[in-house]
């Protein structure tokens, strides 16, 4: 969520997001409309004095370094479920200011870490653009006024929305922006720490400013995002449906999918983050066992998903038989940009139509051929304070195992 730095217009989170329809500079409503009304040379002229002006903004943003020197105020998930809500509404007010505060500094944050890339990785007009939405949103959020009362949480709640609504491509845009400058790229050390940190800290954004948003709502079942009694096996099979759709619109079939373990688990959590990580991981375990039975498409083995729950956490385990992940990439399959889409891309059945399907339903991910998935849900899944490991036997299938931490308050639990 970010106002804009360098040529181009920003667009006003989460880190979680603000892709929108950019014009092609940092040009005003009004300084465009006043670009359109003048000749060609008066317009070129005016037009370089605005990149000139961007420019020098860009790189001497006094208020942004400020704030990235202050530290973020990370909340447990407990603190957020036990708060309460207050009859007078005072709880969405404090939510309000907290927010109205915290997230210039998180983005500040994020803004400093552009800044802190390769130069010519950080000129790659993609990733240029999710900068310049980073800028933007500082500006936007640091110059909204005081909220001193409800109608003003109001103001500020519209600002919010708008901000998700333009970040809402940014994971997509990264990815493309990376790929498009993957030449460049010398450490992937460096690069593997910027996606982790600016996509987890995108993550925190958008649950904290969805949480606001929610704590609007009505819902007995639910305080702000959080669900009081969420059922891990409902969740499981919104999200199998969604990915079987797809399977079999690529492949004309999809492998059946047999749900065990606690099924009868219930227990407060966040389902936001479980809509990012489980349909990757179900497409994962589906795609596998299709390709891997290309010639009896209609007679493949089940992915089997269990579920373990006990007092400190709960796991996640989704086991298929799509003969595993060869040897000379398991060491691969975690790394950004990393993507098996180029090895089934080698067989002539394969049409890929997966590449083209990305930010589906709640989630903002892509998936098959950008290589992000499986990165990004590890990322995830360590900022939720749990793990995402990968268990392969090579010849037979793999076993994918997703841990997180119960936010109950019984036990440790990660701040967002």
């Amino acid at each position: 969520m970010l106002p804009g730095p360098a040529p181009r217009q920003l667009i006003g989170p989460a880190g979680t997001s603000l892709p929108g329809s950019l014009p092609p500079l940092s040009l005003s409503v009004t300084g465009s409309r006043r670009f359109r009304s003048t000749s060609s040379m008066q317009g070129f002229s005016e037009l370089a004095r605005e990149r000139s002006k961007t420019v020098t903004s860009f790189y001497n943003q006094s208020a942004i370094d400020a704030s990235a020197e202050k530290a973020s105020v990370r909340l447990t998930l407990a603190t957020l479920l036990y708060s309460g809500k207050s009859p007078d509404g005072h709880h969405v007010l404090s939510s309000a200011k907290y927010l109205h505060k915290e997230l210039p500094v998180r983005i500040a944050h994020r803004i400093k870490g552009f800044r802190s890339l390769p130069f010519i990785i950080g000129c790659n007009p993609t990733i240029l653009q999710v900068h310049e939405l980073y800028i933007r949103a500082y500006h936007m959020l640091s110059d909204f006024p005081q909220i001193k009362d409800q109608d003003m949480e109001a103001r500020f709640c519209k600002l919010v929305q708008q901000l998700l609504d333009d970040h809402k491509d940014v994971v997509t845009m990264l990815a493309q922006g990376f790929r498009e400058c993957r030449r460049h790229i010398q450490d992937e050390t460096i690069i593997r720490n910027f996606l982790d940190t600016t996509l987890c800290s995108r993550l925190g954004i958008r649950m904290l400013a969805t949480h606001h948003l929610a704590l609007q709502e009505d819902n007995p079942d639910f305080v702000g995002i959080i669900c009081r009694r969420l059922s891990p096996k409902k969740i499981i099979e919104k999200w199998v449906d969604f990915a079987r759709r797809l399977c079999e619109h690529q492949y004309g079939n999809s492998p059946r999918v047999r749900i065990n373990g606690h099924v009868a688990a219930r227990f407060p959590f966040i389902p936001l983050p479980l809509d990012y990580i489980l349909p990757e991981l179900l497409k994962n375990a589906m795609r596998a066992t299709m390709e891997s039975h290309l010639d009896t498409p209609y007679n493949v083995p089940d992915v089997v998903v269990t579920i373990a729950n006990n007092d400190i956490d709960f796991v996640i385990r989704i086991s298929d038989r799509g003969g595993g992940i060869p040897h000379h990439i398991i060491d691969k399959v975690m790394d950004y940009h990393f993507s098996t889409a180029e090895e089934s891309a080698q067989d002539p059945r394969m049409s890929n139509i997966f590449n083209n399907i990305t930010n589906s339903g709640n989630q903002s991910s892509p998936m098959h051929g950008f290589g992000f998935g499986l990165p990004t849900s590890r990322a995830y899944a360590e900022y939720l304070g749990g793990s995402l490991s990968i268990q392969s036997m090579q010849g037979i299938g793999t076993d994918v195992y997703l841990r997180l931490r119960h936010i109950d308050g019984k036990g440790e639990s990660f701040r967002v």
